[in-house]
Parts: structure tokens; sequence; C-alpha cells
């Protein structure tokens, strides 16, 4: 094998060659690189990218396994309590009752209870049925004092209790747990319970005004200018003994009155009692208490209710009583 004059090749590279006669070298370069021989195939190519793999089958979606709704498996005699325990948001699966509600379309019924969303913007009360309530009842029982044996009737309730105060709470769903309603209080105290005098009675009606009912002797206090209800109860009990105690003051001034400055008429120490008095002694008989007490009545109506048939036609009557005639 010749070689081009000038080219040095390795001893051990000449032994090769010569070993591998048989073979013949394209290029001398190619033996310090990549050695390629006639027997090689032809050129590869170089592939870049994937092979098309074989297209897979589509994917078949199966249906989720949907449980049905609760409601349809509860027992008819299951505790409701257990069920729905606490106040919570309507839901239609839990509640076995075809619950309604909204405005229905044009022919259309009503909306039913699946996906309402008017159900389920209302509260409701269904956590409270008559036997959860009964329950809560009995657990609250060894919270509770028994009523005091000595207060078995209205009146002594009245005696020893004259004050009654009275007052709201309300519970609802909303940004805030505070109702304007909840600060009013109300403060109901009988008139005969605070002793007041004829002074005092009358110059307490006049203060009070509208407040007093005359059929029921109780004067009412209402109180809801303050934020809290608690602040309003104690305006309220302000206010009574504000009145009480101006209604005890006597001024200067009262004493000068004379019986055409009175506001109501008084029976006591009036001409008209002391011409009944004159009419009783001069009878030869003695006239009834019963009957001096009428006209005593009927007198007194006459000039604080003023003349009508009726005022007039009961004074005639007690007239004819006390002189005798009737």
């Amino acid at each position: 094998m010749a070689l081009k004059p000038g080219l040095f090749i390795d001893p051990g590279v000449q032994q090769l060659l010569r070993i591998a006669g048989s073979r013949k070298i394209h290029s001398t370069a190619s033996l310090f690189g990549e050695v390629k021989t006639a027997d090689d195939e032809e050129f590869r190519t170089l592939e870049l990218g994937y092979k098309k793999k074989d297209k897979r089958a589509a994917r078949v979606i199966k249906p989720p396994n949907i449980l049905p709704p609760r409601y349809k498996s509860q027992k008819i005699d299951q505790d409701w309590g257990n069920v729905w325990p606490t106040a919570r948001t309507f839901h239609p699966a839990t509640v076995p009752l075809p619950v309604r509600q909204g405005y229905p379309a044009s022919g259309k019924p009503t909306p039913d209870k699946w996906g309402n969303a008017e159900l389920m913007k209302i509260p409701n009360f269904l956590h409270l049925t008559p036997p959860v309530i009964k329950r809560q009842c009995e657990a609250l029982k060894k919270f509770c004092t028994p009523w005091p044996a000595g207060l078995d009737s209205l009146a002594k309730q009245e005696k020893h209790f004259p004050v009654t105060i009275s007052k709201s709470s309300y519970l609802h769903s909303s940004t805030t747990l505070r109702d304007a309603r909840a600060r009013i209080v109300t403060l109901k105290v009988s008139l005969k319970s605070l002793d007041l005098d004829d002074h005092g009675r009358d110059k307490l009606l006049r203060l009070v005004g509208e407040r007093y009912d005359s059929v029921s002797d109780c004067l009412t206090l209402v109180a809801d200018r303050c934020p809290l209800s608690q602040q309003n109860l104690d305006y309220c009990y302000y206010l009574l003994t504000v009145l009480y105690n101006e209604s005890m003051k006597t001024e200067p001034w009262e004493h000068e009155k004379e019986v055409a400055d009175r506001e109501r008429y008084i029976w006591e120490g009036s001409s008209s009692q002391a011409a009944a008095q004159t009419i009783i002694n001069a009878k030869e008989e003695s006239t009834p208490e019963e009957v001096i007490k009428e006209y005593e009545q009927v007198v007194t109506d006459l000039h604080n209710e003023g003349e009508d048939e009726s005022t007039i036609s009961r004074y005639r009557d007690a007239v004819m009583k006390l002189v005798g005639l009737a």
C-alpha cells in the first residue's frame, strides 16, 4: 500500500493496515476520526422528531355513581333532631317534604325545592320541632328554680312585684346581630303601689298625660332613645323616680289656690258637702251611708265630666234618695 510522500504514520497504525490489507481506505485523515469503510451502508438520516405512534382509542367517560337523595333512605320513625340538629341552610335532599317557594312563571307551577335559591335565602326553623323543643326544655329544667309558693295569686304578685319590664330579642340572618327594635324597653307600674295621696296622684297624672290607663290603673313608660336596652331600662327607672318625687312636692303657691283654681272638683270641704249635711241633719230619720256616698260620687262626676243626659239623670235620682222622696 502506497502512501503520499511527506505523511508520517505511526508504526502501530502501519501494522494494522497490513493486517487489514484487503480493505480499501477512502481517506487517510479518517484514521484519526470516524473510520468509514466500503462495507458500510448508505448514509443514515438523523431523525429529530418523534415517530408517529398508533392513534389511541377515544376515552370512554363513565357517568359517576350518584347516590339517591338522603330523604329516600330515611325511616318514618326517625329522630328528626339527629338529622337536623341546629339551624342551617335549607337542603332539598334532606328535607322529606314537597316544599315550594318563589314566583311561578307563566303557565308553570311554583318552583320546587330542587335548586331553589329562594328557599336558601330565608331562615328556616326546621330544627325547632315540638319533640326537639320538649327535649331542650327538659334539659333546661335543671337550671330553673320552682315558682315561689307565696306568689300563687295575681294580687300577691302585683303587691310584691308591682313593676313589670318588657323587652324583645330578635334573631335573624344578617350582616349584624343587632336589631334596632331590641333596644326598646317598656315599664308598667300600678299607681296604687306608689302610695300617693290625692295631691300627688293628681299631679302625677298631669305629668304623665296619655301614658296612664284609667281602666287598668297602670302607668306605662317606653324608652328607646339609647342604643342599648340596659341603658333604656336605667332611663325608665330614672323617669319613674323623677315623676314620683315631683308629684310628692308641694310648691308654696299651691297653698294659695282657691276652689275656683282647682283642676278638679273635690268633695271634701265643698259647698255641696255642707248642703248635703244640712239636709241630713234636718231629716228625722237617719240617712244610709251608701246614699251619701252615691250622692258624693254623682256630684263629683257632674263637676269633673260635665253635664250630659247621663250625669243629670244620675244626679236627679241621687237627690231624690238623699231627701227621702225616692
